[in-house]
């Protein structure tokens, strides 16, 4: 059976990465004069990639060096489509699986959205906390406080004012889909367009979902199997 995964931040949190919406989380914490909903977008990178680039690194650096999960490695070699972008997956074996909004790890060419560019590791360890903000910019080689397109460089991430794009795979993505016999949803919060994507498949072919979570999100579906529980006791479960 061809099962596709579809996973959120709830995988990851037993590796200490707080869940986007807790009380702790991505979307929780902001910077001093924006909101992480106003951080995370394309307008503020090009209008103030100082702050930009400093929350994103706030974000990143603190988790960097957590690894992979148990749940990481048992889907290690499972057909597999996250929104998570920790990078987790990668380390726990899996070389084929979609970072359907990114990977922090990784960083593109700037680009206008739908450029055919390549991801390839952010160095991240080369920016200077003693000096955070100009080394910043010096690392994603932005000049005059103003990122150029096709000469600075962007965190591989998918941003809350651009859509999905084959830089981030998602006519493979919708393909799995299709050709799934089943698809598991494990710790999302159905509140991004990747979900609503699948679930709307899901429906139109008549495939069967599941849905992992310990306060799982109703979805309207005729074939539909709840699993209250976290993705850690889903995984021990099935063996």
């Amino acid at each position: 059976m061809n099962i596709l995964y579809i996973t959120g931040a709830g995988v990851s949190a037993a590796s200490g990465i707080p869940t986007f919406r807790g009380e702790d989380g991505f979307w929780t914490i902001g910077s001093k004069n924006y909101t992480p909903m106003e951080m995370a977008t394309r307008a503020m990178y090009e209008t103030n990639p100082r702050e930009f680039l400093a929350w994103y690194y706030h974000r990143f650096a603190t988790y960097r060096h957590h690894g992979p999960n148990e749940v990481h490695h048992w889907l290690s070699d499972k057909n597999l489509i996250t929104q998570n972008i920790d990078g987790l997956d990668g380390k726990a074996g899996n070389t084929d699986f979609i970072a359907i909004h990114g990977r922090l790890d990784q960083m593109t060419l700037f680009h206008h959205q739908g450029d055919d560019v390549m991801a390839f590791n952010a160095p991240w360890e080369k920016v200077n906390e003693d000096n955070l903000h100009s080394s910043l910019l010096e690392v994603f080689n932005i000049n005059n406080e103003s990122p150029m397109i096709n000469e600075s460089f962007k965190p591989y991430v998918l941003l809350f004012d651009e859509y999905y794009t084959e830089l981030y795979r998602i006519s493979q993505a919708q393909q799995r889909m299709l050709d799934a016999d089943k698809i598991v949803f494990i710790g999302t919060s159905f509140s991004v367009n990747i979900t609503q994507m699948a679930l709307d498949i899901a429906r139109s072919q008549g495939i069967p979902i599941e849905v992992v979570d310990p306060d799982p999100t109703h979805v309207f579906h005729p074939n539909v199997t709840y699993h209250k529980m976290t993705a850690f006791e889903y995984v021990q479960q099935q063996g």
